[in-house]
């Protein structure tokens, strides 16, 4: 009997650490001095020769979508991408994020491309799956339309633990 009580305890405590975990919220601090909050990225598409992470940036005011493919193109290439994003969820609406700004990070080893999400748009982006992106990543040969295999809720259990944290 104290063998299950032992086993049943261990459990919860695992199951309540790996739910802690999904809201591991980093910071840093830009050259402006502005706070950004962010989460680790999630694989949202993945081939032998691409992929593209996705994660929710935010200042405590604006949320971003931000997304990093890879392969990127060199940075003169790069800053020319000024498209806005257009994103399909899984309520089968589509929503059109408006390109905020590129950055090339880690001594140029990751390229990020900021999208914001429309504050209106919020309540959708924390209740339904993204399904498909249209992205023109200009100059490079990119697919435009990713369809998301993997991790397609990360962005609703991002702007949860966000929104969560905010009230």
């Amino acid at each position: 009997m104290r063998k299950v009580t032992f086993r049943i305890l261990f459990l919860s405590v695992l199951i309540s650490f790996k739910l802690l975990a999904q809201c591991e919220l980093k910071n840093r601090v830009l050259a402006d001095g502005t706070m950004m909050y962010y989460f680790d990225p999630a694989d949202f598409y993945i081939t032998k020769s691409k992929s593209l992470k996705i994660n929710i940036v935010t200042d405590k005011e604006h949320y971003f979508v931000a997304l990093q493919p890879s392969p990127f193109p060199p940075k003169k290439e790069g800053k020319k991408i000024k498209d806005d994003l257009i994103i399909h969820l899984a309520n089968k609406k589509q929503y059109k994020l408006s390109h905020y700004d590129t950055q090339y990070r880690h001594n140029d080893s990751i390229m990020q491309v900021l999208y914001l999400i429309d504050e209106k748009d919020l309540v959708a982006f924390s209740k339904f799956e993204a399904v498909v992106a249209e992205i023109n990543m200009e100059g490079t040969e990119f697919v435009r339309d990713y369809t998301f295999k993997l991790h397609k809720d990360a962005i609703v259990k991002q702007l949860a633990c966000l929104l969560k944290e905010d009230k």
